[in-house]
């Protein structure tokens, strides 16, 4: 993220340089000593097989900036499209990173053991330093899996709801907890092994999970999913940053004044206080405010506001310009007293949008873009989605090189952002600026998921037609073996009549 960090204290990073992070940045006493262990070594996606460190490398030319993309087209479900670039030279890294996945839930269902299928692609935006970002798409979702996990029981119940008491709690509602338990999981940890692991900066997470038939798309940051159908573009994700959220923030600052220290305020104004302001009229509002009253400036006044700037200049403590996400536990704003901690400010709580692909009509035109804020900088949600419609037209789905589509419309939108070196600046096809942060897209086709999903209930049904049948088969046995004995009981009970009746008329004789 380009620029995040203005006035910047990393206490336990050091070596910033070495990540693109300007060495003028000024640097506050330690809040601890910095560990020289990594839990993980630097790395790129698993799925791009850039094993060895040189592989990595040549990804790493901020001068030339290759599109990187998946050496075989099978190494991501359902032959979906992914895309990355490095950026223009502002980290020695490219501080992205993703993870995709397929995997199950088990869960003991009648006695007998049933597994809950999912398929989940994540992106993760680092800043001041990837280690993060290495570690959250290492280690989230082995913490979305615990908590489906603990849920799994009631997933499958009938209707796909549980009731608890009075309540009834639907297994939508139980996946989206898992999702936003896991997200403060995962930051919880993160925290704790700072401690342990040099560990520098933080990240945004971005997370599609598919799983019982519906998406589940969880952001935490600023990096965007969007589904594009017919060439039109439906967010999937709100962006979260200083301006977005800025009521959040103001109101947590005025309840809590202590976490801003002596320089910094809730207020907003029109425009920043100058002490020849003192005593004069100003526009500003309040945390409980949604619109604008005069006040008179006063000596409290020349405090910095703590969402200052619009939209990506606006910055949090003058600090960064995202507020949601992982890490960031030892950031501290520039103070001339005492400390100001920025992670009180920030928040792993993802809000979590829900498509229900089962009930949807879904096309093999329907495709989900998880993107990273280099894409959004520069390509706005309508230029995507007729990007995708243009590349979906050029590509035949039912020929060979069809597999290759998702892979070519990830690597149109990479492009559509880097755009090209002109005149030692990066340019877009139509001459606007291009971006120069590093960028990490996503192309996901929705169909294969629903008709993956139809296929497992067709196999389901066989199955259930097959026990149907060796019941039926075994009932019809267990009639005839039953009207056998029957019959044999019959033949039993009459070849003793006569001699009953023998006996009887012998009877009837002595008396007569």
């Amino acid at each position: 993220m380009l620029g995040r960090f203005r006035s910047a204290v990393y206490s336990a990073i050091g070596g910033l340089e070495e990540d693109g992070v300007s060495a003028n940045i000024r640097q506050g006493s330690p809040l601890h000593s910095k560990p020289s262990r990594e839990k993980y070594r630097y790395q790129r996606p698993h799925f791009l097989r850039l094993e060895t460190e040189d592989e990595i490398q040549v990804t790493a030319d901020h001068a030339v900036r290759p599109i990187i993309v998946p050496r075989d087209v099978s190494a991501l479900p359902w032959a979906a499209g992914y895309a990355e670039t490095i950026n223009a030279g502002k980290s020695r890294h490219n501080e992205d990173q993703a993870m995709a996945r397929q995997g199950s839930i088990g869960v003991l269902v009648g006695g007998k053991m049933e597994q809950i299928p999912y398929t989940v692609f994540a992106v993760f935006d680092g800043h001041a330093g990837a280690g993060c970002a290495v570690t959250a798409s290492n280690d989230l979702m082995t913490a979305v899996q615990v908590r489906l996990e603990s849920v799994a029981s009631h997933l499958v119940g009938e209707e796909g709801n549980t009731k608890w008491f009075s309540r009834t709690i639907s297994s939508e509602s139980l996946v989206i907890g898992a999702l936003e338990s896991a997200f403060w999981d995962t930051d919880q940890q993160i925290g704790e092994e700072k401690k342990m692991y040099n560990m520098p900066g933080g990240c945004t997470v971005l997370m599609a999970l598919f799983i019982l038939g519906k998406l589940y798309v969880a952001n935490a940051g600023d990096s965007r999913g969007v589904l594009c159908r017919a060439a039109k573009a439906y967010p999937m994700s709100y962006d979260f940053t200083p301006v977005t959220e800025r009521t959040r923030l103001m109101q947590l600052g005025k309840l809590a004044p202590h976490l801003l220290g002596e320089e910094y305020t809730w207020l907003e104004y029109s425009r920043r206080p100058l002490r020849k302001d003192i005593g004069s009229r100003m526009l500003y509002r309040d945390a409980h405010m949604t619109g604008w009253a005069y006040k008179i400036i006063q000596e409290s006044d020349m405090k910095f506001p703590m969402v200052f700037g619009e939209g990506k200049r606006s910055r949090l403590l003058a600090t960064i310009g995202v507020t949601r996400g992982f890490g960031d536990h030892d950031l501290r704003a520039q103070a001339q007293h005492g400390t100001v901690l920025i992670k009180p400010f920030l928040s792993p709580q993802p809000e979590v949008r829900v498509l229900d692909v089962d009930t949807e009509t879904i096309t093999a035109d329907d495709v989900l873009v998880l993107g990273t804020d280099g894409l959004w900088d520069v390509v706005t949600n309508e230029e995507v989605a007729a990007i995708v419609s243009r590349g979906l037209q050029a590509w035949d789905n039912e020929s060979r090189a069809g597999k290759y589509r998702y892979i070519s419309l990830a690597q149109d939108l990479v492009m559509a952002a880097r755009g090209k070196l002109k005149e030692r600046n990066w340019r877009r096809s139509n001459g606007d600026p291009a971006t120069i942060d590093d960028i990490t897209v996503f192309v996901i086709p929705i169909l294969p998921y629903k008709q993956g999903m139809q296929v497992d209930r067709d196999q389901e049904l066989l199955q259930e037609e097959v026990q149907v049948n060796i019941l039926d088969k075994g009932m019809e046995a267990m009639e005839v073996e039953k009207e056998t004995e029957t019959e044999v009981n019959d033949e039993h009970v009459i070849s003793n009549l006569p001699q009953v009746v023998d006996e009887n008329a012998d009877l009837n004789g002595d008396f007569t």
